[in-house]
């Protein structure tokens, strides 16, 4: 059996994780030391849009990537954590085209680099991750930077963006509390920490007053231009269409290619802060926006790749990385219109890490779920165990049983298959680090 190839980049990366410590170590002064030694390169960017949010955020990105590569302006995208390969987390832009992920020798060249100079000290790798998108970004031509945070926002690597273009805050909801605080009013405090004095700040729709206050407060306090949904812009449907408001006036646009309602909000946020970035945004480029986004593992639909041979034939298979109780509603509402517009059986297959809430999560499935199958995310220190998932999603009301892998879980549900029974619903989902496990055993990594 032929090993798997390891890549020039991946290698790199591996010497390095095997040198620094992994975890978050919240801080600015290690980045903002090796930055220097680098030549400053964060402060050679285009403008950058820079994106916080416990929810949304990557969806946001995505809907900025779209609208600007519409337009034409080459764009470089930042995200975290990657699914399948390090390589997803930077994108370059290409001036009147699509994004391409960055070529393994560059980024290999750029993390020696990194490495010589930061000379042995300590630091986190993803301080060295995130220098890498400052070094790829400047020393590569383009319009603009989508750069989405971490963890946090006043203290993630990422944060030592002085200028942003706008800053822009997502939903927010409870996660990370051990490094971010256990009331949302905290963890806004800590997200709010990426807007920079006399900025402009979008903030997206918040389910939280508090947090909602928070970040208003906050603001005002620094003196940004502010735009709040529900109050500056919003969005809606009607008669299958995406109506969004500004007070520039109304676009009647297609629906967002990413399913499920919250992606309104999350697309008027992003069409809200190209603009307050200082570029010109059609109805056109919206348009082409709404029906070319892409964001795998956030509500996406497997149709092809190895997975589907283990499942009932005709059977609906979704892929969703959300993993805190925000997401779990927002991924339920979703299956729950789902349900409405064509009646099946919704299984769950879930893996999650134990730094989440998973009985938060399942209780949102707890109405409409007809069983839980529970899997351990491969590749993981911090993976739950399938026995004590499946706990955590009876003490949330559901059916639940431990799965070796996903692989059975499918096949589990295949053999509970009626005949002449409506082909089942399939969530599989709870965690990225699981959609990234999933999307590598289907063969359909992100490209």
């Amino acid at each position: 059996m032929n090993e798997p190839v390891v890549s020039a980049a991946e290698q790199e990366i591996d010497e390095l994780m095997a040198l620094h410590p992994k975890g978050f170590d919240l801080s600015l002064d290690r980045i903002t030391r090796l930055l220097e030694v680098l030549g400053n390169p964060h402060k050679k960017l285009p403008p950058v849009i820079h994106v916080a949010g416990t929810n949304g955020k990557g969806s946001a990105t995505a809907f900025c990537r779209a609208l600007l590569e519409a337009g034409g302006y080459a764009t470089h995208v930042h995200t975290s954590p990657h699914l399948v390969n390090w390589h997803e987390r930077y994108r370059i832009g290409v001036r009147g085209g699509r994004g391409q992920l960055v070529d393994d020798a560059m980024l290999a060249d750029v993390l020696r680099r990194i490495a010589a100079a930061n000379d042995g000290q300590t630091i986190t790798v993803f301080e060295i991750l995130t220098a890498a998108t400052f070094l790829l970004f400047s020393e590569q031509p383009a319009d603009a930077v989508i750069l989405e945070v971490g963890l946090g926002g006043r203290f993630d690597a990422t944060n030592v963006i002085s200028d942003p273009a706008v800053s822009v805050i997502m939903p927010i909801s409870l996660d990370h509390q051990a490094y971010l605080g256990d009331r949302v009013e905290l963890i806004a405090a800590e997200k709010a920490g990426i807007m920079k004095r006399g900025r402009p700040v979008v903030i997206g729709h918040q389910e939280f007053e508090a947090a909602h206050d928070t970040l208003i407060s906050t603001a005002e306090r620094l003196g940004c231009p502010m735009s709040v949904y529900g109050q500056d812009f919003s969005a809606h449907e009607e008669f299958g269409r995406l109506i969004y408001q500004d007070e520039f006036g109304l676009a009647d646009l297609p629906l967002p290619r990413l399913p499920g309602r919250h992606q309104y909000a999350n697309a008027a946020a992003a069409i809200r802060a190209v603009k307050a970035a200082g570029f010109p945004v059609t109805e056109a480029m919206m348009e082409t926006a709404m029906v070319t986004v892409e964001w795998p593992a956030r509500l996406q639909r497997i149709t092809e790749g190895k997975l589907l041979a283990h499942a009932p034939e005709g059977a609906e298979i979704w892929l969703d990385g959300g993993h805190n109780p925000g997401a779990g509603e927002v991924v339920a509402e979703a299956m729950a219109a789902f349900e409405e517009r064509q009646p099946r059986p919704l299984y769950i297959i879930a893996g999650m890490i134990n730094t989440k809430d998973p009985v938060g999560y399942f209780r949102a499935f707890a109405d409409i779920a007809e069983h839980v199958f529970t899997v351990r995310i491969r590749g993981s220190e911090s993976a739950l165990d399938p026995v004590v998932l499946a706990h955590a999603a009876f003490d949330a009301g559901l059916v639940a049983e431990p799965a070796g892998s996903t692989e059975e879980a499918l096949r589990e549900i295949t053999e509970r298959q009626l005949p002449g029974a409506p082909p089942p619903r399939i969530l599989i989902g709870g965690s990225l680090y699981f959609a990234g496990n999933v999307l590598a055993d289907n063969g359909t990594p992100p490209k």
